[in-house]
């Protein structure tokens, strides 16, 4: 099978005062490993595994999605605060580059960080403010959650519920950033230990 390379824009350097993480360039090769599987999957028809509604990680371990009609966006405390993650506790984030109600993921983008998609109306868990749960239309036509206005993602390489790994990543243009209940993005990135990173506008990521 003939190996796709994705074109990727350029990244942007952002503002001075906003905290961003130091990533190792091992794990932009696992990414392009991971989106190099999914488009293995895609094209072997039933090889490919799919997600079962309200969320969770695919049989393959390259990311989650969500499907059906019975989404649900529970708040969930970890050690990032507590922020925003679907029924089966994936986190769930939003795009510093999207403005108010529209997604400008697409492509190898959301193939990194696949979007939160709902065919019905989301539901409100627990310390989720109903009211800033809403859809937004994607441009293929299929609807995905947003919060607050900020469409909701996941990242591919947050394996288990509770994974962060996504958090300050600076990709595709711009940062990603974990949703607390209040809709605002949560910008700090606990370390070992409880510490946080330098901040740094390389997040060492290759795409």
């Amino acid at each position: 099978m003939a190996r796709r390379t994705a074109q990727v824009p350029g990244r942007t350097a952002g503002p001075t005062t906003r905290r961003t993480v130091v990533r190792s360039g091992v794990v932009g090769v696992a990414i392009a490993g991971a989106l190099a599987l999914a488009a293995c999957s895609s094209g072997g028809g039933s090889g490919g595994s799919t997600a079962g509604s309200g969320g969770g990680t695919t049989s393959t371990g390259a990311g989650a999605m969500a499907a059906g009609s019975a989404v649900e966006v529970d708040a969930h405390q970890g050690a990032l605060g507590t922020y925003l993650t679907d029924s089966k506790g994936n986190t769930l984030y939003l795009f510093v580059k999207d403005p108010s109600g529209k997604s400008t993921c697409d492509g190898s983008c959301a193939s990194a960080w696949p979007p939160l998609t709902a065919q019905g109306a989301p539901k409100a868990g627990s310390g989720v403010d109903a009211a800033k749960l809403t859809t937004i239309t994607r441009d293929d036509g299929s609807k995905q959650v947003a919060y607050d206005g900020h469409a909701l993602y996941y990242f591919v390489q947050d394996r288990s519920a509770g994974d962060t790994t996504g958090q300050g990543v600076d990709g595709f243009g711009a940062l990603w950033w974990v949703v607390a209940p209040s809709g605002s993005a949560v910008t700090s990135i606990a370390g070992s230990g409880g510490s946080s990173p330098s901040p740094s506008n390389d997040s060492g990521y290759n795409y």
